[in-house]
C-alpha cells in the first residue's frame, strides 16, 4: 500500500527547476530507464530530501510480449526502486519487441509501446510475466493501460474483462491513464464511460493525465500538448467512482512555462474535486482505492494460470508478424486496418528519429537539416534490433559506409564521433568531439 500520493508531475530534466519551485507538488514520477542508481540527478535528490515521493516508471520490460521478462531488465528496475526509496514501481500492458529465439526469426524492437491482443493466450502470457516480475521486484507493481492507434482482429475479451482477470489472477495494481482512454475512444471507438464502469478500480494505484493532438482523424498521445477538456472530463468521471490515491500530469516535450504547468495542475485538481462532489449521495468517491496487491512482490493472489508455453509460441508468431509489418515493411497481417498500420509505422519511425536525436544529440549537429531525412531513409531499410544508443551507432556507421554525408568536413566529424563510441576502447575526445559538445552546451 502506498497511501495517498496526492497531486504529482512527471519529472523531466528540462523542467527540473520548475518542478522544484512549484508549490503543491506532492510526488513525482521518473522514467526508470533515464536514471542511474549511483548518480541520481541533484534535483531528484533534493526532492527526496524534502520528503517528495519519487516513483520509477518503466517503459522497456514489455510484459505483454511473448518472451519471459528479461532478468537483467528486472534487476535494473529493482535497483532504481531501491535507489529512489520508492513505495511501488509501474510499467505498461504492452509489447515492445518481438522475434528472436522463440520464433526463430531476427529480433525486432518497436521503440514504443504497442497493444497486446485481448485474447486468452495474451492474458495467460501476461499473467505469468507479471508474476515473474512481481517476484523480482522489492515493492508492489502497477501496470498502465496504453493508448493505441490500431486494434487486433479476433479479440476475445473487452479491456475491462481483460484487466479484471489480470488483477484477479496476479493481484497486480493498475495505473489508469485517462488520456489513453480518450485516445482509444477516438482511435478505436471505445466508450470511456463503459471502460470506466468495467475497470477494477479497487486495484487503482494512481492516475495519469496528459495531452495529445488530433491529426487526420487520429489522436496522437503526444504528451506535448495541453490536457484537453475531454480528458479532464474522464478524470472527473473516474473520481466520481473512486477517490484516486494519486493523480499525475505527464509532459514529455514542448514544455511550457512553469506558470502554464501550474495552471494545468490546478485544472487536474479541479477535475478531481468535481468528481468527488458529483458522487451520488457523497459516498461513491469517499473511499480510496485499495490497490490490489497489498505487499511487496505479491506473486499472485488469485487463480493459477495454466502452462503457457504454447500460448507464448502463438503470441510470439502473431506479434512478430505485426511488428515486422510496422518496422520492416513486410505485409500487414490479415484482418488489421492497413491505413491505421501505416499511421502507426510512420509514428514509430518518427519517434525513433526523435529519440536517437536525444540520446546522440551530436548527430543532428553534425548532419544539420539533413539528419531527419537521412535517418528516416535508414530506418526504412534497417529495423531496430537493440536500444536507441546502438541504433545511433549503426545509423552513423551506415552513413559512413555509403560515403555520406557528401560534405567532407561533416563526414570527418561523423567518423570521429563514431570512432569515439564504437571503437574497441574509449578514445580521448578529439577536437571535433569537443567542438560538437561545445556547440550543444551553447545551444542549451
Amino acid at each position: 500500500m502506498t497511501g495517498r500520493l496526492g497531486t504529482g508531475i512527471g519529472w523531466r530534466p528540462e523542467i527540473a527547476d520548475a518542478v522544484e519551485g512549484m508549490p503543491g507538488i506532492d510526488w513525482v514520477e521518473v522514467v526508470a530507464e533515464n536514471v542511474c542508481p549511483g548518480h541520481l540527478p541533484e534535483s531528484l535528490s533534493r526532492l527526496r530530501e524534502r520528503g517528495v515521493t519519487v516513483i520509477p516508471h518503466g517503459v522497456s520490460l514489455g510484459l505483454g510480449g511473448a518472451d519471459r521478462p528479461d532478468e537483467g531488465r528486472l534487476a535494473a528496475l529493482a535497483e532504481r526502486v531501491e535507489a529512489l526509496g520508492a513505495p511501488l514501481v509501474t510499467e505498461h500492458i504492452a509489447f515492445v519487441r518481438a522475434g528472436g529465439a522463440l520464433t526463430a526469426s531476427p529480433p525486432l524492437e518497436a521503440g514504443h509501446l504497442l497493444p497486446v491482443p485481448r485474447t486468452r493466450d495474451a492474458l495467460d502470457v501476461l499473467c505469468e510475466n507479471v508474476r515473474i516480475a512481481q517476484d523480482a521486484l522489492p515493492v508492489p507493481l502497477a501496470l498502465e493501460n496504453i493508448a493505441a492507434l490500431f486494434s487486433w482482429p479476433g479479440e476475445e475479451l473487452t479491456e475491462g474483462r481483460f484487466l479484471s482477470e489480470l488483477v484477479e489472477r496476479t493481484g497486480v495494481r493498475l495505473l489508469i491513464d485517462v488520456a489513453n482512454l480518450h485516445t482509444n475512444h477516438v482511435n478505436r471507438g471505445e466508450d470511456p464511460a463503459e471502460a470506466l464502469a468495467a475497470l477494477p478500480l479497487e486495484a487503482l494505484a494512481y492516475v495519469h493525465v496528459a495531452g495529445g493532438v488530433e491529426r487526420d482523424g487520429v489522436w496522437h498521445d503526444s504528451h506535448a500538448h495541453p490536457v484537453p477538456r475531454p480528458v479532464l472530463d474522464i478524470l472527473t468521471a473516474l473520481a466520481g467512482r473512486v477517490a484516486p490515491p494519486g493523480v499525475l500530469l505527464e509532459r514529455d516535450d514542448d514544455f511550457p512555462a512553469p506558470a502554464e504547468l501550474a495552471r494545468e495542475l490546478d485544472a487536474v485538481r479541479e477535475a478531481v474535486d468535481a468528481g468527488r462532489s458529483r458522487a451520488v449521495g457523497g459516498t461513491a468517491a469517499t473511499g480510496t482505492a485499495s490497490g490490489g496487491a497489498a505487499g511487496a512482490g505479491a506473486g499472485g493472489v488469485g487463480v493459477l494460470a495454466p502452462p503457457v508455453a504454447r500460448a507464448r509460441e502463438r503470441l510470439g508468431v502473431a506479434q512478430t508478424a505485426v511488428l515486422s509489418a510496422l518496422v520492416a515493411g513486410t505485409p500487414v497481417p490479415e484482418g488489421f486496418d492497413r491505413a491505421r498500420m501505416r499511421v502507426q509505422a510512420r509514428a514509430l519511425a518518427a519517434k525513433r528519429a526523435d529519440v536517437v536525436a536525444k540520446v546522440a544529440p551530436e548527430l543532428p549537429v553534425i548532419l544539420g537539416a539533413r539528419y531527419r531525412e537521412a535517418f528516416l531513409a535508414y530506418a526504412r531499410q534497417r529495423p531496430m534490433t537493440a536500444g536507441h544508443r546502438r541504433d545511433a551507432l549503426e545509423f552513423a556507421g551506415h552513413l559512413l559506409k555509403l560515403g555520406h554525408p557528401a560534405d567532407a568536413g561533416a563526414r570527418r566529424r561523423l567518423r570521429e564521433w563514431w570512432l569515439d563510441r564504437a571503437g574497441p576502447a574509449p578514445r580521448r575526445a578529439s577536437a571535433t568531439t569537443r567542438l560538437v559538445r561545445g556547440l550543444l552546451r551553447h545551444r542549451a
